[in-house]
């Protein structure tokens, strides 16, 4: 049952981000602010929902509520809240080196990675492979 409510949750956030992406188009020509905005609200919803809702919270709440937010929703909606609990747990345990480490190598690991699969994929097609529709960057 519990894939069940991941299943849900994320489609429920890969549409919510959709939509704010849509809706944030024409303020992101020359800076992703869309993508910062989702990135900020899905690790505020991450921290904010997970810490009231453990069973030592205010709210708790059972597994699959929070798979179907946490996981679900949060990772539909954005990757990068996970990130973002996983360097603020290191932080909380005192680990600054781990948790600067975290956020050095996901971020400059990640870009490098799209930039691989990006060369990677342009040896296979004729012509320069760029989006050339704002739906196209959306995907």
């Amino acid at each position: 049952m519990s894939y069940l409510w991941v299943t849900i949750g994320s489609a429920l956030g890969g549409l919510l981000r959709y939509a704010i992406s849509r809706w944030t188009m024409s303020l992101s020509m020359h800076f992703p602010y869309g993508t910062v905005l989702i990135n900020i609200l899905g690790s505020f919803v991450i921290g904010y929902f997970g810490t009231l809702t453990l069973q030592s919270g205010k709210y708790p709440e059972s597994d699959n509520v929070r798979l179907f937010v946490m996981v679900g929703v949060c990772g539909g909606f954005t990757t990068f809240s996970s990130f973002s609990l996983q360097t603020f747990d290191l932080l909380r345990m005192g680990a600054w080196g781990r948790a600067l480490a975290n956020a050095v190598f996901s971020v400059v690991l990640c870009v490098a990675a799209v930039g691989v699969g990006h060369m990677l994929a342009q040896q296979s097609v004729d012509r320069a492979a760029i989006a050339e529709t704002a739906d196209e960057e959306l995907a």
